[in-house]
């Protein structure tokens, strides 16, 4: 250690190489900063096209990097009144080197990502730039595209709500800002469309990840998820919910580390007895394999009643059990724990249950983020985790040496013996700070905390303040925008407010949105003027009372966040003050003991309300964080090793969607296919090297009305002289090939009697049921490799690694997958009735499917409503007798809706019924 800290001192550490490796291309670009300054609005918009028709004749990208920020810079400087420093420049230079550029709170990352997201989209193949909530999105796009469209480059925005055809336009423009989910939500989605038109994303070539910590590392233990809904079992969560008011402490186990809760064998007992009198147990034990749904309930039920608090993991708003992310503290509207969980809180609170969903699509922020062919990131606090950047995505962290020097004097944490005693320090210490004119930002872990918090700096008269958790979502940024003013309290749970810059003083951009709304002319630049006169004046009160104090109520599993907390204070080398408050009975402190700290505190005496703070003992607590996060980092990988399996199959199953979609004609796969199967159904009743008197032609026979609709005398041809197995699959496949060839031409027409001829309409048709049958048989087994994941880890007590059985066995069934579609696509087309009216298709209806996005650790879920292409599964009936409807009138039908023939039938029973 003392090695590399002294080769640290001599040679650098390798940012400051990095760092210094870019120099020379910032002072180019300062040398060319007058020739640009020069340069007409006109002039210095044509730079675009110059730079793009450098590029077609050969030039890489690398060497516009001069010229391309110059030109940036100079649009800043007229658009936007700001000019990008040399450590911007250089932040610029690492987001286009595929690094992530760590640059502290108040640095600037907004004004950075212009100068590689204008470079890459030279390209003309688009750059996204990803962000973690809608707001940021919209302010960073309408804030920064002032410099895109000046230099002529078009910008999108894509937040929640959007129409396909406004998604569409939004991808299509050069550079396009979003959120981390609409981004996979959409990547999704697209692969569930039946036509290239329908599709709203064009590609993954570039893209700059603002807060990368949070989106790649905190967001991605939860992959999203698209889901379609399943049946209602209200009643059941009910019944078992009522259960858990007879157990007892002896009767289930809580391990707070691994977020879990379980039965012990008394509790068991309790449970089957009252089940048993309840009608709801079918057998004597409750593990039996008739009442495994009894024990997914009762588990979910007991994790809901024993690991989760309300205003702590959730709140109860609207008749809605509203999750609190962990990580920032925000409401999550939509989001829904998995597997049952949601429902047993929903019951546990009595609030209306909503059904649980069955999974239709779903891939980790890893495996989506990995599609990009360059990838880029900037935050804060991204050094710890570097080793993950790393390892799961590639990416170095880089990081940037501040403007001005950073004048914030960091406190070491203050130890107390019990919560108590550290709420009142904290309590003492905002009074004083509130009295000398010191802002203060608070940073605690609950909603629960920082109201308590709240109300006991009420009960010590200390003056107004604002309470920012999840119940004030929607006021967010403007609480935080306020948090600079001279004596001002703000409470915010974890990181609330992230993105929005404290200024001390005020934040002029929210001020006038604020006051000066409504204002025009004269009166609006008097009001500014006069928001600017008493931000200069309060500014001066703050720096004169100390600048921004941070205080944090308790450390995080994460030095990230705890780092991210400290951050907000020191801008641009503003004065700053920051310091932690701990006891022993915090949530870290408990359930990651630091060892002997118990101890020395009793060894030392201390009296009520008196604290240890020393150096060793802060590196202490930074060590036990340091395990957690490798613990955490470890299930993060591992996760992904499981999710790897599945991305490899998914990239099969989307790259044949896509080939599919594309094709005008997929008869030779149909054909294809037809001939496989043929081939399978004749290996199967006719063994290698058997006599025909061994083969069993009854199977064969049912197997060739059942899949290919054809009545085949297999029988009588045994007693052939001279059969074998390959003569019968040659009469087959003539039988068969000459069936569907003889049904296209009965179409045909059918088609041309009616006055609409189409002769194209068989291909439409196939290609329609190949989509159909890969979609619904993907559903399929994306749920038995959800449950394969679950209890694969058991085999690990039998000595087998659990992920080469998860391999083996996902292998497997992916090839029964395939297996299974070429006989879903033949028996369908060999059933088809196809009768001609000319209406045109309609696009798959996404109005019922819901958007998910699910923690593996706790369980989370993010959501959103909308309908699947799930439902839509039946484009064509397979009874002759049906009704005559037209198959295009049929894509899109939920399966529970009336068939569009008019039978007064349900869909699924009627043209549904494959």
């Amino acid at each position: 250690m003392a090695l590399a800290a002294l080769a640290r001192r001599i040679f650098g550490s390798p940012s400051d190489r990095h760092v210094k490796r870019f120099q020379g291309k910032v002072d180019a670009i300062n040398a060319l900063e007058p020739e640009f300054a020069k340069m007409t609005d006109d002039a210095l918009r044509g730079m675009t096209a110059e730079f793009k028709s450098r590029l077609e004749k050969g030039a890489k990208l690398d060497e516009l990097i001069v010229p391309a920020f110059a030109a940036v810079r100079e649009a800043s400087k007229r658009v936007l009144g700001m000019r990008h420093f040399d450590v911007q420049l250089i932040g610029g230079m690492v987001l286009n080197d595929r690094s992530i550029a760590e640059m502290r709170t108040g640095e600037g990352k907004t004004l950075v990502a212009t100068l590689a997201v204008y470079l890459n989209a030279l390209t003309g193949e688009g750059v996204h730039v990803v962000t973690v909530n809608d707001y940021l999105a919209r302010r960073d796009a309408a804030w920064m595209g002032q410099i895109y469209n000046f230099l002529g480059m078009s910008y999108g925005i894509i937040v929640h709500g959007l129409t396909d055809p406004e998604r569409k336009a939004a991808y299509a423009a050069d550079i396009t800002y979003g959120t981390n989910n609409e981004f996979g939500f959409d990547y999704l989605r697209d692969n569930m469309k039946y036509t290239r038109a329908q599709m709203v994303q064009r590609g993954h070539a570039y893209a700059i990840v603002d807060e990368v910590d949070s989106i790649l590392i905190d967001e991605a233990r939860t992959p999203l998820i698209i889901s379609g809904p399943s049946e209602d079992r209200s009643d059941l969560y009910v019944k078992i919910d009522e259960l858990m008011a007879i157990l007892d402490e002896g009767d289930f186990e809580i391990d707070e580390k691994q977020r879990s809760a379980t039965f012990t064998d008394a509790g068991i007992e309790k449970l089957e007895e009252r089940l048993a009198a309840d009608g709801l147990l079918k057998s004597a034990s409750m593990y039996d394999v008739e009442n495994v749904a009894l024990v997914h309930h009762a588990n979910s039920a007991l994790r809901a009643h024993k690991m989760f608090r309300k205003d702590k993991d959730y709140i109860v708003r609207d008749d809605e059990v509203v999750i609190i992310d962990e990580f920032s503290g925000r409401m999550m509207p939509g989001r829904r724990y998995s597997e049952g969980l949601h429902q047993a809180l929903e019951a546990k609170e009595h609030v209306k249950i909503q059904p649980e969903n069955q999974t239709l699509a779903s891939i980790t922020f890893q495996n989506y983020f990995r599609l990009y062919k360059k990838l880029a990131g900037m935050t804060g606090t991204a050094s710890t985790e570097a080793e993950e950047f790393a390892d799961i995505y590639k990416l170095d962290v880089v990081t940037i040496p501040t403007n001005v020097p950073v004048a914030r004097k960091d406190d070491e944490d203050a130890i107390y013996r019990t919560a108590a005693e550290k709420f009142d320090a904290i309590a003492d210490l905002i009074k004083q700070c509130q009295e000398r004119g010191q802002p203060v930002l608070v940073g605690t872990t609950s909603i629960e905390k920082s109201e308590m918090l709240a109300e006991l700096l009420r009960k010590k008269n200390v003056g107004s303040m604002n309470v920012l958790n999840a119940r004030h979502h929607e006021q967010e940024a403007f609480i935080v925008a306020d948090a600079g003013l001279p004596g001002a309290i703000t409470i915010a749970t974890n990181m609330a407010g992230r993105g929005t810059d404290i200024q001390l003083g005020g934040n002029l951009e929210m001020r006038i949105e604020k006051e000066a709304a409504g204002l025009e002319g004269e009166a609006r630049e008097a009001k500014i003027a006069d928001i600017k006169r008493t931000i200069a004046e309060d500014k001066a009160k703050a720096l004169a009372a100390g600048g921004l104090m941070v205080i944090g109520t308790e450390r995080h599993e994460s030095r990230r966040i705890d780092n991210q907390l400290r951050g907000r204070s020191g801008r641009q080398g503003d004065p700053g003050h920051s310091a932690f408050f701990l006891s022993l009975q915090d949530d870290l402190m408990r359930i990651f003991p630091v060892e002997s700290m118990d101890s020395m505190l009793g060894k030392l005496g201390l009296e009520q309300g008196e604290s240890i703070t020393h150096p060793w003992v802060t590196k202490a607590i930074e060590r036990a964080q340091g395990k957690v996060e490798a613990r955490n980092f470890d299930i993060r990988k591992n996760i992904l090793k499981y999710d790897d399996v599945m991305n490899d199959q998914r990239k099969v199953i989307f790259e044949q969607r896509l080939e599919m979609m594309d094709a005008e004609d997929v008869s030779e796969t149909v054909v294809e296919m037809r001939h496989d199967l043929i081939e399978t159904l004749v290996a199967k009743a006719i063994p290698a090297r058997s006599y025909p008197e061994q083969w069993n032609t009854e199977q064969l026979e049912a197997a060739a009305k059942t899949y290919l609709n054809l009545d085949v005398p297999v029988k009588a041809w045994a007693e052939e002289e001279g059969i074998d197995a390959e003569i019968v699959t040659e009469r087959l496949i003539e039988a068969a090939d000459a069936a569907a060839a003889a049904k296209e031409a009965q179409t045909l027409q059918a088609f041309e009697a009616a006055g609409t001829p189409n002769p194209t309409v068989m291909r439409q048709v196939e290609k329609t049921i190949l989509l159909q049958s890969i979609d619904g048989l993907w559903r399929e087994h994306l749920v038995t490799l959800d449950h394969l994941s679950k209890v694969v880890g058991w085999r690990g007590i039998a000595q087998r690694d659990p992920l080469n059985e998860y391999k083996q066995e996902a292998y497997e069934l992916f090839q029964a997958l395939l297996t299974n579609m070429r006989e879903l696509v033949t028996t369908q087309l060999s059933h088809v009735v196809l009768q001609p009216r000319p209406v045109a298709p309609p696009a798959p209806d996404f109005s019922r499917i819901r958007e998910t996005h699910i923690d593996p650790l706790t369980g989370e879920n993010d959501a959103d409503g909308g309908d699947t292409i799930a439902d839509s599964l039946g484009a064509v009936g397979s009874d002759p007798s049906l009704r005559p409807v037209d198959p295009k009138l049929l894509v899109g039908v939920s399966r529970n809706a009336p068939c569009p023939c008019g039978s007064g039938k349900k869909f699924k029973h009627c043209h549904g019924a494959f």
